[in-house]
């Protein structure tokens, strides 16, 4: 199909996330002096983090809240008695600084970015965010970086994806492509704002949902046979 705008999702479709929370959690409980085992804390994080941000996707929490109320049922969780406000805090100072990307991620931004127009829609906190991604190495190929905490509005709800449609003056919804590993946030996100959708599959992932996107992909590269059409014209 012939796309001339590409819509990305930042975390675990361009952005590596699971490397950068990993060195985030273990740094911060370093700070705080406690032994850091990494089999033992890591998935138990993970496992209230996934919890939280499905409760945000679902209007069941603020992204206010979500900030320290994560690290208050960690801390519970553990037993181990912390401030959770500033291990919030420092966290999120650790997370802002480990801006990693995904392997093929570099490359393919900078090949299309020569020949679509692109942008990242984020469900991100905007402290965070503005370090690890827009002041990242491929920031300067999107015209737009919308952060859910930024505006106060997040995916799925299309009001994010309007406020990137506006910025970016499109017209013809059926040229824009939304490329994201989430099926509740990204995908339906995309569904609800009238465009195309490719979920980005990784590893064992499967789809209990039946949210259906347009295409599936497992690997970055077979985006660009999606995009086949459009590089090929390119070229001409």
């Amino acid at each position: 199909m012939n796309y001339d705008v590409l819509i990305f999702d930042a975390d675990d479709t361009l952005f590596d996330f699971a490397a950068s929370e990993r060195i985030a959690l273990r740094n911060t409980i370093l700070d705080f002096q406690i032994d850091y085992d990494e089999a033992v804390h890591l998935p138990i994080y993970q496992t209230i983090n996934d919890a939280i941000w499905k409760e945000f996707e679902n209007g069941t929490i603020t992204q206010k809240k979500l900030k320290t109320e994560r690290f208050r049922r960690l801390s519970t969780t553990l037993k181990v008695d912390f401030d959770e406000q500033e291990f919030a805090t420092r966290y999120m100072q650790h997370l802002a600084d480990a801006s990693i990307l995904l392997p093929k991620a570099e490359e393919l931004v900078l090949t299309l970015s020569k020949k679509v127009r692109m942008a990242i829609i984020t469900n991100g906190l905007t402290d965070v965010q503005e370090k690890r991604i827009r002041k990242s190495v491929i920031a300067r190929h999107f015209e737009v970086i919308a952060i859910s905490e930024e505006l106060g509005i997040a995916k799925p709800d299309p009001g994010i994806f309007e406020y990137v449609f506006d910025r970016m003056k499109i017209e013809d919804r059926t040229k824009v492509l939304m490329i994201g590993d989430s099926l509740h946030s990204d995908i339906q996100g995309g569904i609800n704002a009238g465009i195309a959708t490719c979920w980005y599959r990784s590893g064992d992932s499967r789809n209990p949902k039946g949210i259906q996107a347009k295409y599936e992909i497992e690997d970055l590269d077979q985006l660009l046979e999606i995009l086949s059409e459009k590089l090929k014209n390119h070229k001409k």
